[in-house]
């Protein structure tokens, strides 16, 4: 399955842990818009903190606050505030059990300057050097500093939850989160700091803001690629097509995840999405074309043979029959799908193929050839490439996108122990058991053709 669109967490994914976004990432979303893949972010931050990056970096889209606020650069597509009710309830909770509070607005979290010291720079690095078994000794100690400078004033936020208010964030550790949870049984808790829980409409989450943006711009989930490193991604990354987990996230996301890249600060974004063909990285080892399916097809090469060949080189016999044989099948396989799955035609067109290939030879043989080896095969398979386009073209049928879907598909050819598998004889990719239930292009060549149909018939109108 193609991807077609790429969310990204914000903290200990999209930055790292100098809180700005690596070079090589901003290059990896510009070559994706370039391709006319969606880029977004899925993030228990606000849209306040997430809007410049929306800004600086293209992106499409942003869902934010876990789900509760979905946006592009221009419109909002979806908000869903919490009751009032509840967030008074809450305030006055916090209050009771002297827990810091804060509330997630529009425009950012207000509230708690031990929370806001939490998600600043600072406390997110502190928050990544410190070990788990002295979160509880950290959280305390937070609140004593923070509350000797200045104690929070829960009065004042009675005036800020006037306005829409669509997360709270509580200071808690996970182990106090049950106590939360049965307290507010309505809302559903996710963290993605050791020190706070954030607390959202019960069902919300960052997989269901992403199925929304989904409907909206009319995706499928299986053509979704999310990245994560938080135990609040772990729905997101099971419920998308594929889900990464960078190098430095918890063991419990790596467990899930479909593929674990290299980490936040080892330029892990770009690596994976070079990993699945989405884009291609460019190195002084490796010579790119200008034709960029040629460039995703070395990547698949790459990725499949662990190395590509870089100079010039004539096809031996034994190899070159079996490249033939390949090319051969897709020929008949087009025949059959000529025949409509008729018997009696589709051996007639086999028949004739193979008095084709007679005659072909015949001709072959019968005229001079001064042109080298190497010169003779690039010219047959340049041949090949220009007779192929062609047929779209007579066919009516743009091939790029579609191009797209089966590359996408033979991304998918890496088996459970992260090898590829090959046919002992042939050196033929091989296909994991579950590849035609998660990766056969079919289903998505006959969406994206109907899509073609249907803008066919628009433009004759």
């Amino acid at each position: 399955m193609a991807i077609k669109a790429v969310f990204f967490d914000i903290d200990g994914t999209l930055l790292n842990d100098r809180k700005a976004v690596q070079k090589s990432t901003q290059k990896a979303i510009e070559q994706m818009k370039e391709r006319g893949i969606l880029v977004g972010v899925a993030t228990g931050r606000g849209p306040g903190f997430v809007a410049p990056y929306l800004e600086n970096l293209g992106l499409d889209f942003a869902v934010t606050y876990n789900g509760q606020y979905i946006f592009t650069r221009d419109r909002v597509i979806y908000q869903n505030q919490l009751p009032k009710s509840t967030v008074y309830r809450l305030i006055k909770f916090a209050g009771e059990n002297k827990r810091e509070i804060s509330l997630g607005t529009s425009s950012g979290l207000v509230g708690s300057n031990i929370i806001n010291m939490g998600t600043s720079r600072f406390g997110q690095t502190v928050s990544r050097l410190v070990p788990k078994r002295w979160t509880k000794t950290v959280t305390r100690s937070f609140k004593h500093i923070i509350r000797r400078i200045k104690p929070q004033s829960l009065n004042s936020l009675m005036t800020v939850m006037r306005q829409p208010v669509f997360q709270i964030v509580l200071v808690a550790t996970k182990d106090q989160s049950d106590a939360i949870a049965e307290k507010f049984p309505h809302l559903t808790i996710t963290r993605s700091s050791p020190y706070s829980a954030d607390l959202i409409s019960k069902g919300m989450s960052k997989l269901k803001g992403i199925a929304r943006v989904a409907a909206e711009f009319d995706l499928e989930m299986a053509e979704v690629m999310a990245f994560g490193d938080s135990d609040n991604d772990l729905e997101m990354l099971e419920g998308v097509g594929f889900g990464i987990a960078m190098g430095n996230a918890t063991e419990e996301v790596k467990k899930i995840a479909d593929y674990t890249t290299a980490s936040n600060n080892n330029d892990g974004i770009s690596k994976a999405l070079s990993h699945f063909g989405v884009i291609h990285l460019e190195t002084d080892k490796v010579f790119s074309s200008s034709d960029d399916n040629f460039n995703k097809v070395k990547d698949f090469h790459q990725l499949m043979d662990g190395e590509t060949c870089e100079t010039p080189r004539v096809y031996g016999s034994q190899e070159g029959s079996h490249r033939a044989g390949f090319k051969i099948e897709e020929v008949v396989e087009f025949l059959y799908a000529t025949s409509k799955g008729d018997m009696a035609v589709f051996n007639d067109l086999v028949r004739q193929l193979h008095e084709a290939v007679d005659r072909s030879a015949e001709k072959v043989v019968s005229k001079p050839h001064p042109e080298t080896p190497l010169v003779g095969q690039v010219d047959a398979l340049v041949d090949l490439l220009y007779f192929t386009y062609g047929s779209f073209v007579l066919m009516g049928v743009d091939p790029k996108p579609l191009f797209d879907i089966v590359h996408g598909a033979n991304m998918g050819k890496i088996f459970p122990d992260g090898e590829a598998h090959f046919d002992p004889e042939t050196h033929k990719i091989l296909k994991p058991d579950d590849w035609e239930e998660r990766f056969a292009p079919e289903p998505a060549m006959k969406k994206e053709l109907d899509r073609q149909i249907q803008k066919s018939l628009h433009r004759k109108k």
